[in-house]
């Protein structure tokens, strides 16, 4: 067994989401004996550091500073000394900065050790009640109305379990495009302040989910579990809903009511029928 960092290596260490006792032994050891410790928030994770009376001196890593620092922290790393990796809760480098000092390490042959610890998506997954043999982890979805649909869009026949971080200003709003582009009538897990106090599992459909925050204030970073498309549903390609949809209008259906009945049959909603439907060159009126 290794007791001691080895020379030149950086270790990825994740750290608790919110309860401190989620962090394991072997982190606080590592933490305690490496020569730097690349920390997202320094004030942050002097906290962490001074509860478990860690002493190593930091070094500030994040996403404004992140093409300064994988220079200077890859010429420590040369020099023979070990540096922990740590972001501000959970596994660095999943949805934060440390994806790129990562790959950077690898590049120059650095060695890079994994120290196991808490994950918010996969923490919420566990307890989801939903699909865990397969599932998709998608982080923060795109901060704008279009680019978040046209990405829930390129999903909406993923039949895997779905993991999204949202933050809670734009939870109402992720939440009517999830209604709109996967479904209103689609099961959902909204899972906040994991492991702390106040843990709030809440479970029902995308509509249930809207209804319940018009009456509440969302608080907290929130990590959204959705159900994947149903296998018994039909998966049509694009070339068979438009015969389908031009079979409909043909019969006299305008393009909106031939998109809703089809889409109640598919895995698709119906405004991307819609959309489809509008790209035919027929007259429905």
């Amino acid at each position: 067994m290794q007791t001691d960092p080895q020379p030149g290596t950086l270790y990825v260490v994740g750290t608790p989401i919110g309860n401190l006792e989620d962090i394991t032994f072997r982190a606080v050891r590592i933490l305690q004996t490496v020569d730097l410790i690349a920390a997202e928030d320094t004030r942050h994770t002097g906290k962490l550091l001074q509860h478990f009376q860690v002493k190593t001196p930091q070094l500030s890593y994040h996403e404004h500073n992140r093409n300064s620092r994988i220079p200077e922290i890859l010429e420590h790393l040369s020099q023979g000394k070990a540096i922990a990796l740590v972001s501000d809760a959970g596994m660095p480098g999943i949805s934060d900065p440390g994806y790129e000092l990562i790959k950077a390490c690898i590049d120059a042959g650095i060695k890079v050790v994994p120290i196991p610890g808490a994950s918010a998506a996969i923490t919420a997954l566990s307890a989801a009640g939903l699909p865990t043999d397969k599932f998709v982890f998608e982080g923060f979805l795109p901060a704008k109305t279009q680019r978040r649909r046209e990405h829930l869009e390129t999903l909406q026949t993923e039949a895997r379990s779905l993991i999204f971080y949202e933050s809670p200003h734009r939870l109402p709003e992720t939440l009517q495009d999830l209604a709109e582009v996967f479904g209103s009538d689609r099961h959902i897990v909204m899972a906040r302040e994991l492991t702390k106090l106040y843990e709030e599992f809440w479970r029902g459909t995308i509509a249930d989910a809207i209804a319940h925050y018009q009456q509440r204030e969302p608080q907290g970073e929130y990590t959204l579990v959705v159900a994947g498309t149903p296998l018994s549903q039909p998966l049509l390609t694009e070339t068979e809903l438009k015969a389908e949809l031009q079979q409909l209008i043909s019969q006299g259906i305008s393009r909106s009511q031939a998109s809703r009945q089809l889409a109640k049959f598919t895995s698709l909603s119906r405004r991307q029928v819609y959309q489809l439907a509008l790209s035919l060159v027929v007259s429905d009126e």
